[in-house]
């Protein structure tokens, strides 16, 4: 399929990568049909790009490059939701914002994609060890590492 965005413009994408979101994502219920797009090989960012729309688009990570130890529970009836069987069968991502110069992890609303099923689903967790704004990195500390 054809896809347009408003980031990358025009995208051949192969149906079969299509994720759906039956529920959406928080404050974006409308919109349920999604993929992920990778900028370039060795990047740990993507962009899960809403398929609906051209200029719906979330800037993700596997929290796991970051927090070894973070954990995204899941009930067993999400699992069922999602077709999954084993959480090892699932992907976790979180949302990346950036403000000012930080760039920061949601990692109380994780997504949940079942791989093999192309399902996904954004938790809310109750466990408050985990913040909506966990700091990842300082753009401008990474400037000046590269230039280093």
């Amino acid at each position: 399929m054809q896809l347009e965005t408003t980031r990358f413009g025009n995208v051949e994408i192969d149906d079969n990568r299509v994720i759906t979101f039956p529920s959406g994502m928080l404050g974006f219920s409308s919109y349920t049909k999604f993929v992920l797009l990778q900028p370039d090989e060795q990047g740990v960012f993507f962009w899960l790009q809403s398929t609906e729309t051209p200029d719906l688009a979330f800037v993700v990570t596997d929290p796991a490059l970051w927090i070894p130890d973070y954990k995204a529970n899941i009930r067993r009836e999400q699992m069922e939701d999602l077709g999954l069987t084993e959480i090892g069968d699932a992907q976790v991502l979180v949302v990346v914002n950036k403000r000012e110069d930080v760039l920061s992890a949601n990692l109380q609303g994780p997504l949940v994609v079942n791989v093999s099923g192309r399902a996904g689903m954004q938790l809310v967790l109750a466990d408050k060890k985990w913040s909506t704004r966990y700091e990842l990195l300082r753009v401008a500390e990474a400037k000046a590492a590269i230039s280093a």
